[in-house]
């Protein structure tokens, strides 16, 4: 393939985007929130002229098409979350017991699950809201993967082992992702 390649993102009014040269630290700010990530890519070079961002590769091949395709997705994300923000939504399930779900601090604690004695835990990761209202959890961020990985710690706390799934149906799942209903 080896050809050059260069896609560009078109940056929305009132989102300032800093791109810091050595190790390609992208900083994206928009009403009060802040994200950055650093994309350390190898032969792939990040630049901000203007009104408008561009990824730039010479003599590319498959692999930096593709890390091309990747890091354009993480910066739509990026200015898509600080504009508007991420949801996700989940709903407690429970067939045999009731389940009392509480968030303290960065922890959330599940009491009761299948009727066991001794509480599961997840985290909550920095800056994720989480509020739980009767059988709904909804996670709130404005970074993208912080609030994914939350709700999945969630649902992988209550995952049933040692059950047949057909029988113990409880657990706490995601109905709804940013884009999706599930």
């Amino acid at each position: 393939m080896k050809q050059d390649i260069e896609k560009t993102i078109e940056i929305p009014e009132g989102v300032e985007v800093k791109i810091t040269e050595p190790n390609s630290e992208v900083t994206i700010k928009a009403n009060g929130k802040e994200l950055k990530r650093k994309f350390d890519l190898p032969n792939i070079k990040i630049s901000n002229p203007g009104k408008e961002l561009k990824i730039i590769s010479k003599k590319a091949t498959k692999r930096e098409l593709k890390l091309i395709g990747t890091t354009r997705a993480h910066i739509n994300n990026m200015i898509r979350g600080v504009l508007e923000g991420f949801e996700y939504t989940l709903e407690i399930c429970n067939v045999h017991f009731p389940m009392t779900v509480k968030a303290d601090g960065n922890k959330i604690t599940i009491k009761n699950f299948l009727g066991e004695k001794v509480d599961r835990t997840c985290t909550i990761l920095p800056e994720v809201k989480v509020d739980i209202k009767g059988n709904q959890v909804t996670i709130s961020s404005h970074d993208r993967e912080a609030a994914g990985q939350t709700a999945a710690n969630i649902e992988k706390s209550t995952r049933v082992k040692g059950k047949d799934r057909r029988i113990f149906q409880d657990g706490i799942f995601i109905t709804k992702k940013p884009g999706r209903k599930l």
